[in-house]
Parts: structure tokens; C-alpha cells; sequence
């Protein structure tokens, strides 16, 4: 939002508060048709819905704000606002829903929860009252800067709230609830090193305080730290032997280190204790995958569903296995309940992209794009990614890493990682298992390792990547231990081990710094093919870069001028993999990848399909079978409607 969008969104609620609300109505509507930035419109368009309630107009209102909520889902200001005027037209339990989604948006609304409150005592319903009125004591009991920073940060004004929660940490050093806040902007800023940083000291600092426990091991979950996490988990829960969360996330962060068998009987311990609990199903369902047990966990995912008919990640887990097709009658089934006003947002998401699979495999694919574009469309929506920062990001890795820098190699000599980079759904899931079928090879997960590295850089007084040249060989050798023993937890006894973290293509020059012997496969895949699977793919976290046609085909391009940059500065130090080239020759891809790691030639790399391991990439039962082809073009069938992927793609061809 720029400073005269601002001021004019100043005097809109000046003279709001003046009453003058007619005026806000006209002043509001020129401004939007002037068509200001995305903040700007949310802002303006709630403001007008304001004053249209103030004014008596209930119907303008209501007609303003459901636009509002449908261009800005997670708005949780305007839901509260639709509750209000529902409660003015006696359509209360329309308010109900409205107040609802509100808290859900934006747990900082006090008015909306003590709205909630009143409900729940009219409709007897004491367990979801006491959760009402224990939030509200909570927010209650906050300063108000802090009660402030909740409501800044849930609405998006990340900045903003940082602002406000520092300079009350100025006055108030240690404040536990402060460190925590700071630390959840600096985990939504992508500023994890700091955000680590914080929730490790208010630990230190408050060892009684389980919410800082709790946050802290979320963190180092969400950071792929599970070794770490699951060591929280297991002193909590010596503190608390009967919790149920904490048993719960124990058994999340076991799933990630690998420990599966523990992870599956946990699982299964609470849900013999009650079996109406459709997220841990689904958790179940997902470990069952990873092991490779496909028909205990669609087992899981149909219980889910069948406990919860309104969860979409049930419905989304079993599309995403790749081999389950859902029957006419879940279809027609799924398509009523992702329309119902009272699914929430987040299940709406996951349903869709389980309707675009559905469809899609019953070859309707006009009714599958509908799914996927809706989908696709409400994911982008709860982002604020902007894809020519991330074009200006990888140019920034292209004019740091230059050849001169990229000449000199003195780091840690360890040679055992090789590193599997690339885009998502372009076949690294398949190479990751054929090199992890050779003896002397450990495969192990997407580590988040280098990019923690990147991030704890990128706090420096000259910015990432630009600092890399600034690394002593000192620096460099202390960053590459540090990264081997990070991954030694993921290992077991082989010499050599696979880091597939796709993201990792980004910071080749860092890799290279710090790791000067590791090996790098950059898996490389069709463009119209990769792209279209990536958009068709709901992922579980991050690449906000592909629910857009455009977004994607952009990041397609610069991926590409990346990759084309460190081949030029490293010459022979990185191996493409055409994954069209896999499917035509596998025995002669997988020997050229066995020369270029420096591996003996295995048999069991052909037969790498027989290979029981953890997998936990959507492709996982992909590559339980042996090669197939099925996969190619399958952009085909939606082919009139990807002309804003194609002109986004042009880009490629024009650079080659």
C-alpha cells in the first residue's frame, strides 16, 4: 500500500468516525474504481461495508462483505463485521458461522469470540463454550500492545505487528508471551534462524512454560528438525504422561526422523482410547504411507471421511496416494459438501483438489480443471507471494555466485551428500529412490538443512547471498560440520546419503562453499508437464509459487536461467536428469548417475521399485512400481486452458 492509498484510507475512516457515512459510501466506491493495491481494496471495501451497516443499509452490507470474504478468504475482520449484520436481519445462526470463521481467521478478536460465547451458552454446548471462554480470559490477560500485535500480525500487517512487539520487548525484557509472538512473525517473515533463536531462549529462560515448549518444538518440526522435536516431546511428556497433544506431536515428530513403527503404535494407542478423531486417522493414514502399507492407510484416510464428512484433508489424502479413484456417488457427494456455506476455507482447499483428481480420473476434464482452478485460486488467495521478488531472489543468487567466487572451493571435504535438486513433481522422488537402492547409499528425506543454513546467513549486515563471498575458510568448513551433523540423525550406515530438498537448486553456490565434494542432480522434467502436475498438486507446505499458471511458468523460467548459471560457473560439478530420458533408458541414466557419483554399478538400482524405505514425497507409491509413461503430457487433455502457462513459458524459449 503506497502513502496515498494510505492517506486517503485515513480520512475514509475519519469521516467514519464523524458519521458522515454516506460520504465514506461514495468516497469508498471512487476509490476502488481507481482499482488500488490488494491491501488498499481489502481496507476500503471493509470500511464501506461499515458504513453501510452504521447507515442502516444491512443488505448493502451483507452484499459488500460477502464480496470482501470472497476475494480475501481469511479475512477474519470481515467475517466478524458479516456477523454483526446477520445479527441486525435476525439471522443468527448465519451470525453463528460468520463469528465462527472470524475466530478462525483471526483468534485476536475478542468481540468475536464473547459473540461465540453467548451462542454457546444459548445452544448448550459446555465443551466448545470452555474453549470460547479460556480464549477469551487469554486475550483478556494480555497487554493491550500485545492484544494488538495478535490483531495486527492475523490480519496480514506482519511489519507492523513486529513493530509493536519489539518496542514492547524494549520495555519488557523476557516477556514469555512477547518472545513467543516475535517468534511466529519471524517463522511467517521466513526469518526462521531468529525465530529458533527466541523460542530456544524463552525455554531457557521459562522451563515451566509448556506453551513455549510446545511452540518450540513446533518450530523445529516445521524447520525438519524432528530429532530435535521428538527429544521436547519426549521431556514434555514425562512432565505429562497423559497428554494427549503432546503424545500426538511425539508422534508427528517420529514420523519425520523416521521411527515409524513407535510413531503407528502411538497412533493407534489413542485412537483405541476414542475413535472419533478424524486428524489423527489422517496422521495415521499418512504414516502408514510413508511406510509403504497403501491399503492400511487409505483405510485410515476412509475413516477419517467417514467421522467427519466436511474434512477435506481426508478426501485429499486419499487423492494424493495416486492410485484411489473415488465412485460416482463420493463425487456427487464431495461437490455438496465443498459447496455448503459452512465448510470452512481449509477444507474447501483440500476438497477441491480432491474433486480435480476425481474428475480428472473419471476423464472429465473440464470438470477437473473447474476443481483445480477453485482450488488453486482460494490457496493463492491465503499467500502473499509475489513471484518477481522471487525472480529478483534467484537473479540475486546468479550476480552473487559468480565465477570468480565459485572458483575458489573450502569448505568441509566430507563427500558423502548428494544433493537431489529441482523443481516439485519433476521425478526427484524416482531418482532419490534408484540411488537409494545401492548399498553404499542412504536415503534419507527433503532436509531442511541448507536452507536453515541460508536463512541463519541471511541476517547478516550484508545480505544473503552477497555475504557468501565475505565466509572465511574457517566459516565455511565450521557451515559444512555443522550440516553433516545435523544429517547424521537421518543416516544409517552408508558412506553416502541423498538430501532431496527440491528448494536446494536456490543455493547451489552456498552447497559448494561449504560441502566443495558433495554431488548435485538437478531432476529435470518436461515444462508443460511439470508445471501442469505441480499446479494439480495441493502441497502440504510451501511453493506458494504454484497455484498460478503464471506464477508457476514464471518460476519454471527462472529455475531454468538459474540452473543454466551454476552450470556455467561450476562445469561439470552438477548432473541433469531428463526424466523423459529415465523413462526411455533407465539402465543408461542409471549408470551415467552411478559414473557421475562415482558408484559401482548395482542391480538393484533397475530394480529399485522392490526398495522398502521411508517415503514421504506425494510420489511415494509412484515409485513402489516399476518405470511407466502414463505420466507424460498429461497437461494434454486440459490443453485449452492453459494459454496463460504457455505464454508464461515463452520466456524460456526466448532466453534459449
Amino acid at each position: 500500500m503506497n502513502s496515498q492509498e494510505q492517506q486517503t484510507l485515513t480520512a475514509l475512516k475519519q469521516s467514519l468516525m464523524q458519521s458522515n457515512h454516506q460520504h465514506v459510501i461514495a468516497q469508498s466506491k471512487q476509490f476502488l474504481n481507481a482499482k488500488p493495491s490488494e491491501d488498499a481494496t481489502r481496507e476500503a471495501m471493509y470500511v464501506m461495508a461499515v458504513a453501510y451497516r452504521l447507515a442502516g443499509e444491512i443488505k448493502s452490507a451483507i452484499s459488500t462483505l460477502l464480496h470482501l470474504v470472497e476475494i480475501f478468504p481469511d479475512y477474519g475482520r470481515g467475517f466478524q463485521e458479516l456477523g454483526y449484520c446477520y445479527l441486525r436481519e435476525n439471522a443468527h445462526s448465519e451470525a453463528a458461522n460468520a463469528f465462527y470463521q472470524a475466530t478462525r481467521f483471526n483468534p485476536a478478536l475478542v468481540a468475536a469470540w464473547q459473540q461465540l460465547e453467548a451462542v454457546y451458552k444459548r445452544d448448550n454446548q459446555p465443551q466448545a463454550l470452555a474453549l470460547a471462554q479460556q480464549h477469551i480470559s487469554f486475550l483478556q490477560s494480555l497487554p493491550k500492545p500485545l492484544l494488538g500485535a495478535h490483531d495486527l500480525m492475523h490480519e496480514g500487517q506482519l511489519h507492523k505487528a513486529e513493530q509493536v512487539c519489539r518496542q514492547f520487548l524494549a520495555k519488557n525484557k523476557h516477556h514469555p508471551e512477547a518472545m513467543m509472538l516475535l517468534a511466529e512473525l519471524g517463522v511467517q517473515l521466513k526469518v526462521y534462524h531468529d525465530a529458533e533463536f527466541l523460542l530456544e531462549s524463552c525455554v531457557a529462560l521459562y522451563p515451566d512454560n509448556d506453551k513455549a515448549q510446545a511452540a518450540y518444538q513446533g518450530l523445529l518440526a516445521k524447520l525438519g528438525k524432528f530429532p530435535q522435536a521428538a527429544k521436547v516431546a519426549r521431556a514434555r511428556l514425562a512432565q505429562q504422561p497423559e497428554s494427549f497433544s503432546i503424545k500426538v506431536s511425539l508422534a508427528h515428530a517420529l514420523v519425520g526422523v523416521g521411527e515409524l513403527e513407535e510413531a503407528i503404535g502411538i497412533y493407534h494407542r489413542l485412537l483405541a482410547d476414542k475413535q472419533d478423531r478424524p486428524a489423527l486417522w489422517v496422521a495415521l493414514g499418512h504414516a502408514l504411507k510413508a511406510k509403504g502399507d497403501v491399503k492400511e492407510a487409505i483405510a485410515s484416510y476412509e475413516k477419517a471421511a467417514m467421522f467427519a464428512p466436511d474434512f477435506g484433508d481426508a478426501y485429499w489424502s486419499l487423492a494424493n496416494t495416486k492410485t484411489y479413484r473415488f465412485d460416482d456417488n463420493a463425487l456427487t457427494a464431495m461437490q455438496q459438501q465443498e459447496a455448503l456455506e459452512t465448510t470452512k476455507l481449509d477444507d474447501r482447499i483440500h476438497l477441491c483438489f480432491a474433486l480435480g483428481k476425481g474428475f480428472e480420473d473419471a476423464k472429465q476434464p473440464d470438470k477437473a480443471f473447474e476443481y483445480y482452478n477453485k482450488g488453486n485460486d482460494l490457496k493463492k488467495r491465503t499467500h502473499r507471494f509475489d513471484i518477481a521478488r522471487t525472480e529478483v531472489a534467484l537473479e540475486a543468487q546468479a550476480s552473487a555466485c559468480d565465477a570468480e567466487l565459485m572458483s575458489e572451493f573450502s569448505g568441509c571435504d566430507a563427500p558423502d551428500p548428494i544433493f537431489i535438486v529441482g523443481l516439485p513433481r519433476a521425478g526427484s522422488t524416482l531418482l532419490e529412490q534408484i540411488l537409494a537402492s545401492h548399498s553404499m547409499v542412504d536415503g534419507t528425506m527433503e532436509l531442511h538443512d541448507i536452507l536453515g543454513i541460508a536463512s541463519s546467513l541471511s541476517n547478516q549486515k550484508k545480505a544473503y547471498p552477497f555475504n557468501l563471498a565475505d565466509l572465511s575458510d574457517e566459516a565455511c568448513i565450521a557451515l559444512g560440520e555443522k550440516y553433516m551433523a545435523q544429517t547424521q540423525a537421518y543416516r544409517q550406515s552408508a558412506p553416502f546419503f541423498i538430501d532431496k530438498m527440491p528448494n536446494n537448486f536456490v543455493h547451489i553456490g552456498l552447497i559448494k562453499r561449504i560441502l566443495p565434494n558433495a554431488k548435485i542432480i538437478d531432476a529435470r522434467r518436461d515444462p508443460m508437464d511439470c508445471c501442469f502436475s505441480g499446479f494439480k498438486q495441493l502441497f502440504g507446505e510451501g511453493q506458494e509459487f504454484s497455484y498460478s499458471l503464471d506464477d508457476i511458468g514464471r518460476y519454471y523460467c527462472a529455475y531454468e536461467k538459474l540452473m543454466n548459471h551454476w552450470h556455467s560457473v561450476l562445469p561439470d560439478h552438477i548432473l541433469t536428469v531428463q526424466h523423459e530420458d529415465v523413462l526411455d533408458d533407465l539402465e543408461g541414466q542409471v549408470q551415467r548417475i552411478l559414473d557421475f557419483c562415482g558408484l559401482p554399478f548395482e542391480p538393484a538400482c533397475l530394480s529399485f521399485y522392490e526398495t522398502k524405505r521411508v517415503i514421504k514425497t506425494p510420489s511415494s507409491e509412484q515409485v513402489r512400481q516399476p518405470i511407466y509413461k502414463t505420466g507424460m503430457q498429461q497437461w494434454k487433455p486440459f490443453e485449452s486452458y492453459l494459454d496463460e502457462l504457455k505464454l508464461a513459458l515463452t520466456k524460456r524459449s526466448n532466453m534459449s
